[in-house]
């Protein structure tokens, strides 16, 4: 019964920066996996950010050093600073979260509805 709505897209200019958010109901600490994907348009769907229930992070390479993935466990949400945007970042960003010891119950896990980012001049 996970409900995650995220926040935050917009319009930048390359260079810009944006934080996204992602409400979750319940608590998102006790063993859930939190990520930020984003699809792009004829593009795949990917992983840009992940964040486990103990704090360890990983990221995609093409976002490494300028993305940061947080989770704020008080306030059941999650967060995406992305700075040095680039119109390359431009794309439909979706909030998830993945059970760490139930995953293959829903191997998918759970999503929200999207947030846009489009970076551009």
């Amino acid at each position: 019964q996970v409900q995650l709505v995220e926040s935050g897209g917009g319009l930048v200019q390359p260079g810009g920066s944006l934080r996204l958010s992602c409400a979750a109901s319940g608590t998102i600490f006790s063993g859930w996996t939190m990520g930020w994907y984003r699809q792009a348009p004829g593009k795949q769907r990917e992983l840009v950010a992940a964040v486990s229930s103990g704090g360890s992070a990983n990221y995609a390479d093409s976002v490494k050093g300028r993305f940061t993935i947080s989770r704020d466990n008080a306030k059941n949400t999650v967060y995406l600073q992305m700075n040095s945007l680039k119109p390359e970042d431009t794309a439909l960003y979706y909030c998830n979260a993945r059970h760490e010891t139930y995953w293959a119950l829903r191997p998918a896990g759970y999503w929200g509805q999207g947030t846009q980012v489009t970076v551009s001049s």
